[in-house]
């Protein structure tokens, strides 16, 4: 049986906010369960729907979409509940907002204008954790706007925890590989490549994938 995605948006356009409310809800595994035109109406919305994805504006009124991505985290690490993933909506390609929302907790950018199979399949692959959404965008929004001055010299002590097979499937998520592409390289069960994924993120408190990918980049780990 397939587990329905609750989804719901953070948009201060209503045009916008009725197209995606109908795309989603034209999918039979996606279940649209609430939407908010600026960020504090979201924090308040996200708290009592409960959804799985919230695609989350970066620019509106009264709060915009990262501290609103900030507070969704916050308010559910303060309830202890499983956080919702979060995907921001940004109209530029290369978005320096959108580098500080995924530092924030954000679990990947969409454009605005993105075709809608591509942010349909944004949805579904946050809440599979399986993948990072455009992997090579991500580190190419890093590059342009930290630069390589910028990173870390050291490596952090916690990374050194991580025992030489984790390191490999570190290595090959940080490139951007989903569980499918990384057993097909190291000749490992899906399964067996999800629970490595899972020890890694923890023993580097790394909330996701996306931010596994930004603290190899931000630390120089892998190119």
């Amino acid at each position: 049986m397939t587990t329905t995605i609750r989804v719901a948006l953070v948009d201060d356009q209503a045009l916008f906010r009725a197209g995606i409310k109908m795309l989603v809800g034209s999918q039979p595994d996606l279940e649209f369960v609430g939407e908010a035109s600026d960020g504090t109406e979201g924090v308040a919305m996200v708290a009592e729907a409960r959804p799985d994805v919230v695609l989350m504006d970066i620019r509106m009124p009264v709060m915009d979409g990262i501290a609103a991505t900030s507070a969704v985290l916050a308010q559910a690490e303060a309830a202890a509940r499983r956080p919702p993933r979060i995907i921001v909506l940004t109209t530029f390609d290369l978005d320096e907002a959108a580098t500080r929302a995924i530092r924030g907790g954000a679990s990947g950018f969409v454009l605005k204008d993105a075709d809608p199979e591509f942010l349909l399949a944004a949805i579904r692959t946050v809440h599979a954790g399986t993948a990072v959404i455009a992997a090579s965008a991500t580190r190419e929004l890093f590059e342009h706007f930290d630069g390589r001055s910028s990173r870390a010299a050291s490596i952090p002590a916690a990374f050194g925890t991580l025992t030489s097979r984790e390191r490999d499937i570190f290595d090959l998520a940080a490139r951007g590989l989903s569980n499918s592409e990384i057993a097909g390289r190291e000749f490992l069960s899906e399964a067996t490549v999800k629970t490595h994924i899972s020890r890694v993120l923890s023993k580097l408190s790394l909330r996701d994938r996306v931010q596994l990918v930004v603290y190899a980049y931000e630390h120089g780990i892998t190119e």
